[in-house]
């Protein structure tokens, strides 16, 4: 779990808190944030749940270190039916999750960015069961608008 201090200091830690890095931090303001965690040969690795009686994703940031593969397991132990709509180049990938139940998906996130998670059920999102993976890194140069550097706070 992740106390205050340590979700304001990984926050930091990560430029989720600063304007003009990643500002998400400052969006999301409740739930816990992990990191993926990474195999040797790169592909990542992460678990989300859906604890019993919370109505959010458990963590509800995911920060992964680079773009690439991530295999998640995502479970639900809520009492109720939720689903899961996950981002990935090429498709979503949607997963039904009924109660106390679990589910696999394979996302690819090649680029740095936000990539907003949900579930669109009823009215979860609307009470508050979304989340976001976090893909850290820089665009490469092929990607970069070719403009001059824009002025910073």
């Amino acid at each position: 779990m992740t106390t205050a201090p340590e979700r304001t200091d990984l926050f930091k830690e990560l430029g989720l808190d600063v304007q003009n890095h990643a500002t998400l931090g400052r969006v999301l303001g409740t739930g816990k944030i992990e990191r993926a965690s990474e195999g040797s040969d790169g592909r990542m690795q992460a678990t989300i749940r859906i604890n019993e009686d919370e109505l959010m994703w458990d963590p509800s940031i995911l920060v992964m270190p680079h773009g690439g593969d991530i295999d998640l397991e995502l479970i639900n132990d809520d009492k109720n039916t939720h689903c899961a709509l996950l981002p990935s180049n090429g498709d979503r990938k949607f997963i039904w999750l009924v109660n106390h139940s679990r589910g696999r998906a394979t996302l690819n996130l090649d680029g740095p960015g936000y990539y907003w998670f949900c579930s669109p059920t009823g009215n979860d999102e609307g009470r508050g069961l979304t989340g976001a993976i976090v893909v850290l890194g820089d665009a490469p140069p092929e990607a970069r608008l070719d403009r001059p550097d824009q002025p910073q706070p």
